[in-house]
């Protein structure tokens, strides 16, 4: 819309526009990051990494544990890919420091 004011003998004019754009924006994809049980890597570290890495509470922890060692697997955490490749690189990393041989996979939600 349009208006006018008098101020001092000048006229001006103001012009306001509707700059409104429609925007689809999608939410990023999420990613399972995925502990893999094996017959070598100590309960405790799997727990530890539960905590420091994903910030699981104990008991939490202890939960996917007993997940990942009844069942094969436990997801650790679900995130966009970015964060998800970054917190299963530094669980695989700790885990060869640490002497264990702990897989850690992301997977596609």
């Amino acid at each position: 819309y349009k208006y006018f004011s008098m101020t001092e003998s000048k006229i001006i004019t103001k012009e306001i526009v509707d700059t409104t754009v429609d925007a689809d924006v999608k939410e990023p994809d999420k990613y399972k990051v995925l502990l893999i049980n094996d017959d070598f890597t100590p309960m405790d570290f799997v727990i530890y990494l539960l905590t420091t890495v994903f910030h699981h509470s104990n008991e939490a922890a202890e939960e996917i544990m007993t997940q990942v060692h009844e069942t094969g697997k436990g997801i650790a955490g679900i995130y966009p890919y970015e964060i998800a490749e970054q917190k299963a690189v530094e669980s695989t990393t700790q885990a060869r420091q640490n002497g264990h041989p702990l897989n850690v996979e992301i997977e596609e939600v």
